[in-house]
């Protein structure tokens, strides 16, 4: 039995923290991400000393995204069919290993960018095993939508203070060296998640079918459902269009002029705007309540990066680009519909396709956005991001209101869609 079912009534994310098992995930969430931010940014300085190409640094970078398709599709079923502690932990082992084998001298170029693209393509059934994990620890109710919020949290201030991090200890350690702390945070992690969390049975059994059909089968499974193909696309169109400003900062202040200090505040402030009103929507307002700001949000979100029409000088810029990541707060809503959408036995396989979508579409937004800036100013291509953006999400809220069930499920009290 999860520790929190759902007609526990919403305390807040103090009450997420009074859960142990939570607490050792947090803790295995946080170590993990930021050995991986810092190994991103080691290898990267690495492949650049070893080759001198700049193209194959940057690709470094990509890789830690492309591989997030494949590992979402093929390998989803391992989140549904084996027990969910196990395939956490021989995750965080497999990428430890694979993060080792960086470190040895001998290991070409080609190899590193290889064992990258191993640890990206597991990234997506780590995370799907974790959120469907979370319903059997918190419950299907408020305390899993405040747990998933901590951890986006997490994932947002991690990228900030990971970067930062990282690039201290490179002026210390060598970037092989650097590398080493991620093996560290990846067996920590695993050990956090063995001995921190329960036991608990796979959600589906394991039949005669191979671990890849039984992966295809639920991806289309998954996406044949109508309400959820619907509730998934809420969850990856706007941020395809609002990585757009993050993808072309550098760019864009060389258009602007405005001096190397600002793209790190360029690049800071959506993820600022997204922490603030995450913890404002989770800590201040009611399920109820953030089920009905769902829609109007998702709808409006992408509104700020109109401003880049008019070419806007640093602090509206900033202001934009703050507001375009407080739009990003919708998601806590969006979770508890999409955990009461999809069954149990698909929850895993649904949740890492999420995973996977998710990164691979940023990734085409990202790509988008570059070739786009070929062609158009950077602030066109911003502004037109926003407007296009906002015109593709208003057609997908149009489709979650026609997919949205008549009534709230009884069992989930306020926390349904009441009010839509």
């Amino acid at each position: 039995m999860p520790h929190a079912p759902a007609t526990t009534p919403p305390a807040g994310y103090r009450a997420v923290f009074a859960v142990t098992e939570f607490r050792a995930v947090f803790a295995a969430h946080l170590l993990s991400l930021l050995g991986v931010v810092v190994s991103e940014l080691a290898l990267t300085v690495l492949v650049y000393d070893l080759t001198g190409s700049p193209l194959l640094s940057a690709l470094t970078f990509a890789l830690g995204m492309l591989p997030y398709v494949i590992g979402g599709t093929l390998f989803a079923g391992v989140a549904d069919r084996y027990p969910a502690r196990r395939v956490l932990v021989v995750c965080d082992l497999v990428c430890a290993a694979c993060v080792a084998a960086m470190l040895a001298p001998a290991t070409p170029v080609a190899g590193l960018l290889a064992l990258r693209c191993l640890v990206a393509a597991i990234a997506p059934v780590f995370t799907g095993t974790r959120m469907a994990a979370l319903t059997d620890i918190l419950g299907e109710g408020d305390l899993y939508v405040l747990g998933r919020s901590l951890l986006r949290i997490v994932s947002q201030s991690a990228m900030l203070i990971g970067f930062g991090a990282g690039g201290v200890l490179l002026t210390v350690l060598s970037p092989r060296g650097a590398i080493t702390v991620t093996v560290v945070t990846f067996l920590c992690s695993a050990a956090l998640l063995r001995f921190g969390t329960r036991n608990r049975p796979a959600r589906a059994r394991s039949g005669s079918t191979t671990l890849l059909r039984e992966s295809l089968s639920g991806a289309r499974l998954v996406l044949g459902d109508r309400r959820i193909r619907a509730l998934l696309l809420l969850f990856w169109l706007p941020p395809m269009f609002v990585v757009a400003p993050e993808a072309l900062a550098a760019p864009y202040v060389a258009e602007t002029g405005a001096g190397p200090a600002a793209l790190g505040l360029l690049l800071c402030a959506m993820a600022v705007g997204h922490v603030g009103a995450e913890l404002f929507v989770g800590s201040a307002l009611r399920p109820r309540t953030r089920s009905r700001i769902v829609l109007p949000v998702a709808a409006a979100g992408l509104l700020p990066l109109v401003v880049y029409v008019v070419r806007p000088g640093l602090p509206l810029a900033l202001a934009a680009l703050a507001l375009a990541g407080m739009g990003a707060a919708y998601v806590i809503g969006l979770d508890q519909w999409f955990v009461d959408a999809v069954p149990p036995e698909l929850r895993g396989r649904a949740m890492t396709l999420l995973t996977a979508g998710l990164m691979t579409i940023q990734g085409a937004g990202m790509a988008l956005a570059g070739l786009a800036a070929e062609f158009l100013p950077v602030h066109h291509v911003v502004a037109g991001a926003g407007i296009i953006g906002t015109a593709v999400a208003l057609l997908v809220v149009a489709e979650v209101r026609r997919t949205a069930p008549d009534r709230c499920p009884i069992s989930k009290g306020e926390t349904g869609l009441t009010g839509i």
